[in-house]
């Protein structure tokens, strides 16, 4: 057996198809100004998942995400009753929901049906990505086999799919999302729905989140949706550029998080956030010193202290 293809080839290919996944949601999020609610779906989802366990006795895609969708349709009516109900502000509703479902999943991990079906808390919040293996390619030729590939860890067999379906869903939507996320008005005027593209990336989002959650966890998972689309933000101001360069960034993310947590004896969802906020904190200060090199332009807000701006119209 090599080792490397049993032990450390699948968790870093899992870790790269989860960034992914994870970063095409996540790009429009950071760009619409909504990171919060991917926090929020990943931690609404929770309860949902822990039902799907329960109900089922085992680990399974498929009433997975149809647990988690459904718990997220429930927080998502929720908020909204919330703030109609208490006339709170969207995010303290949708802060004060997630906690609560939140906390309703935690529980449920900690009941006794849920030991019996072998649910571990670290592995619910934090995932474990080192627990996959691979035992079917012997050589590297192997891989060179169609079929090996149907034997690799059901959370690769599940990212795989799930990060190539958000991928087409991008490139065939990219006009209707581009106006709908910079001009709902205008998108309104042609014919699109708003509200229905909203759902669709919600949708898209929790799917992601849920895709992920064998990986790295319902927590850690936020830092998989903002950190690249946030990195490629501070990079460019086109829209198709920023897509790009969240998948880009995403990769690399993945490599050097699993391949750091692998020389430092770390978890490698853990390090991988580490290194997510990193690249972050980084990028914020090569934008800054570009910022300071430039020479002083003409009119307000375009000094070297002025803020990331809004993508243009004429920029997407």
């Amino acid at each position: 057996m090599n080792p490397f293809l049993a032990i450390d080839l699948p968790a870093l290919l899992i870790a790269i198809a989860a960034s992914i996944a994870c970063a095409l949601p996540g790009s429009l999020l950071v760009l619409r100004g909504q990171a919060l609610m991917g926090d929020a779906l990943s931690h609404m989802v929770l309860p949902g998942i822990v039902v799907a366990f329960l109900a089922t006795g085992k680990i399974s895609s498929g009433p997975m995400l149809l647990g988690a969708l459904a718990a997220g349709l429930i927080g998502a009516g929720l908020i909204a009753l919330v703030r109609r109900a208490a006339k709170l502000e969207p995010s303290a509703a949708m802060g004060l929901v997630f906690t609560i479902m939140f906390a309703l999943g935690v529980v449920l991990l900690e009941t006794e049906a849920a030991r019996k079906v072998d649910l571990d808390l670290n592995h619910a919040l934090y995932g474990h990505l080192e627990a996959a293996l691979w035992l079917e390619p012997a050589i590297w030729s192997d891989l060179l086999t169609p079929a090996i590939w149907l034997t690799a860890p059901r959370p690769l067999l599940m990212l795989v799919p799930v990060a190539l379906v958000l991928g087409l869903l991008l490139v065939l939507t990219f006009k209707e999302l581009r106006i709908a996320s910079f001009d709902p008005d205008y998108a309104t005027l042609q014919g699109f729905r708003p509200r229905l593209i909203d759902f669709a990336l919600t949708a898209a989002t929790t799917l992601a989140a849920v895709a992920a959650f064998e990986a790295v966890g319902s927590i850690l998972v936020i830092a998989l949706l903002t950190c690249p689309a946030a990195v490629a933000r501070l990079c460019t101001d086109r829209l198709a550029t920023h897509i790009t360069l969240s998948v880009v960034f995403a990769t690399v993310i993945a490599l050097v998080g699993y391949n750091s947590a692998a020389a430092l004896e770390t978890s490698g969802s853990g390090t991988m956030a580490a290194v997510g906020g990193l690249a972050v904190g980084l990028a914020v200060i090569v934008r800054r010193l570009r910022l300071h090199a430039r020479p002083p332009a003409a009119g307000p807000g375009t000094g070297p202290d002025s803020a990331v701006q809004p993508l243009r119209p004429g920029s997407v």
